[in-house]
């Protein structure tokens, strides 16, 4: 089987579990053998969208400019997985058909327990009225109405989210089951129980 690359996109508010869930997953990819690239929506913007604002055309400015390196990645058999609030539909859309063989993934999280994982204490700024344009509090979010995977980081672990979305994969035929039954992934979340907790607590999931 020919690697084909492919964009996992993950989508949510601030504190959802994006960035934690792709680096989850980054690391299950590698360890199947694939080229990984993770983009995260903090990284880029410090970077590749230094100087854009949060105003809805510079949010668009920076999701195209995301969805262009997805799109330049994927063509070449790279896996990208790309971790941004990227709160408006329409956008989303416009990315998914520049991509191509592009994996939408809800990270969805009620705004109140995004509050209480808000380790940079953004939430508490916007609540403030000291950040404006702030999504979630200020600015409107629109949810996916045809995401191919949607995790409940509220309701679930990150091991069961990105289960979920490894058995996305094999079933679009993006990569290869581990093993038939998925105890490949059985094995993953066992042998790498010590990583994830590491990982949670640097992202402010544990304590």
């Amino acid at each position: 089987m020919t690697d084909k690359g492919f964009t996992v996109w993950f989508t949510g508010l601030s504190g959802a579990g994006k960035t934690t869930l792709s680096g989850l997953l980054a690391d299950i990819l590698r360890r199947r053998g694939r080229s990984v690239e993770v983009l995260d929506g903090d990284v880029i913007r410090t970077n590749l969208s230094k100087g854009l604002g949060f105003s809805k055309e510079d949010r668009d400015t920076n999701i195209k400019r995301i969805g262009f390196v997805c799109a330049l990645l994927t063509r070449n058999g790279v896996a990208t997985l790309a971790a941004a609030i990227s709160p408006y539909q329409e956008i989303r859309e416009y990315v998914r058909a520049q991509v191509g063989n592009f994996v939408e993934v809800f990270v969805k999280c009620d705004v109140n327990e995004c509050i209480k994982r808000d380790v940079k204490g953004l939430y508490k700024k916007a609540l403030a009225g000291e950040i404006k344009n702030f999504t979630g509090i200020s600015d409107p979010y629109e949810e996916p109405t045809h995401a191919e995977v949607v995790v409940e980081t509220d309701r679930e672990g990150p091991e069961e989210s990105v289960a979920r979305i490894v058995r996305k994969l094999e079933e679009l035929g993006h990569i290869p089951p581990a093993h038939p039954e998925g105890a490949g992934i059985r094995q993953y979340q066992h042998d790498s129980d010590e990583d994830i907790r590491s990982r949670l607590k640097d992202t402010g999931y544990l304590k």
